[in-house]
């Protein structure tokens, strides 16, 4: 006879029954939409930096570090509160971010304190962690293995349209209303999406006692530590020049293109999170390493001719493809490799992609300072091949050839 916590734990490393080819799209989207306020939680701010320094009589400097909390706390997060909420049945650790959303984004939007809501911004930062760190692991467990990897394009197709669309939504919306209004509608859109995980996502049980993960364990588990090398490489070399993007285009006299470049970036990442949801099951090894040779390839592209407007959209164009499937394709491996510990293994990677992207914003600063903008390219270039090599040498491991084999994750 199986015991509750055998069968709570079958229940854990397998997706629910009555799995078919079709994706279960309002569980799915409903994830796609957490990921979206997750992304908009640490980068809206950015948007509303005028605003919000006018709003509470701060620099726009200080203002800045509304980004920066948030980023913080995700990252500081993400491992603790996972390993902590392992027992709890996986749909009330989803709501428990999803309130924290609602209440922190409600609070930014009626605070008049300045010091306090920077408290606020890295509870919701918390969150956010919590939040990037179970997504991944849900939208595996709602379909059979075979389509995992579509099933996450799909939950992560809110992090470019977060980035593509509501950053500069919010910025233009918070000119005409207000900075506080913006905070506000996330605060709604958090309490509605609740009740939407409510009705349309199916719940999983916790870890029992007996099976949940030493965190120790994880980073031990073959395969693990090449993934988030190359979590921690892609992301930083991203970030480097996304963050210092203006003035880079500054420096090769194409600062009146910054909007059109940012726009092109986020057409084209959500482009290509559509090719890599259609092929990623197929042939992921395959699909990174030609993703980091493109991203590569922008960098160079960037550095040769960057004072060509038109190489310089072609390098845009090469950027966004490359880079959109990132996210997928990064959690994709790490999930695979570390098997049944995936959710804990996912709170690593938010923690090295949130300190790799704050990592980035302070080296680039010291480079921005000291060597100039031009080094930003070829910093871009030289860390993707150095990523690229580290994927190419897990072939057996963290990388594995061929299609993707089936995972208890």
């Amino acid at each position: 006879m199986t015991s509750p916590s055998d069968a709570q734990a079958v229940a854990l490393d397998h997706p629910i029954p009555e799995q078919s080819d079709r994706l279960p799209w309002a569980a799915l989207l409903a994830l796609s939409l957490t990921s979206f306020l997750a992304t908009a939680n640490e980068t809206v701010p950015a948007g509303l930096l005028p605003q919000i320094a006018q709003g509470l009589a701060v620099s726009e400097g200080w203002a800045g570090q509304f980004v920066t909390l948030c980023a913080l706390g995700a990252g500081l997060a993400a491992i603790p509160l996972t390993a902590l909420t392992q027992g709890w049945p996986r749909r009330k650790v989803l709501l428990f971010a999803l309130g924290a959303f609602c209440v922190c984004n409600a609070f930014t939007a009626f605070s008049p304190h300045f010091g306090l809501t920077l408290v606020v911004r890295f509870f919701v930062g918390l969150a956010t962690g919590l939040a990037w760190s179970e997504l991944a692991t849900y939208a595996r467990r709602l379909v059979p293995a075979r389509l995992q990897g579509r099933a996450l394009a799909v939950v992560m197709i809110g992090v470019p349209l977060a980035l593509s669309l509501g950053v500069p939504l919010a910025a233009w919306l918070g000119r005409m209303v207000g900075w506080r209004w913006i905070f506000g509608g996330m605060a709604g859109i958090a309490l509605v999406l609740m009740g939407w995980v409510l009705t349309a996502v199916p719940d999983f049980p916790g870890r029992a006692a007996t099976q949940r993960t030493n965190l120790r364990q994880i980073p031990a588990t073959p395969g693990v530590r090449p993934v988030l090398l190359v979590v921690m490489l892609w992301i930083l070399a991203h970030y480097l020049f996304y963050t210092y993007i203006a003035p880079f285009l500054a420096s090769v006299g194409l600062a009146d293109r910054l909007d059109a470049v940012l726009l092109i970036f986020g057409l084209c990442t959500m482009a290509g999170l559509w090719v890599v949801g259609w092929l990623i099951d197929r042939c992921p090894r395959a699909l990174l390493l030609f993703s980091l040779c493109m991203f590569a390839a922008s960098g160079l592209v960037f550095g040769l001719c960057g004072s060509s407007a038109a190489a310089m959209l072609a390098g845009v164009v090469l950027w966004g493809l490359s880079f959109s499937g990132a996210p997928t394709l990064l959690q994709t491996a790490l999930a695979d490799a570390a098997g049944k510990n995936a959710d804990v293994a996912q709170s690593m990677l938010v923690t090295v992609f949130n300190l790799s992207f704050a990592g980035s914003g302070l080296l680039g600063g010291v480079l921005l300072e000291t060597v100039g903008s031009f080094v930003f390219p070829w910093m871009l270039t030289a860390l993707a091949f150095a990523g690229w090599f580290i994927a190419w040498r897990g072939r057996s491991r963290g990388f594995p050839s061929g299609r993707r084999r089936a995972s208890e994750g």
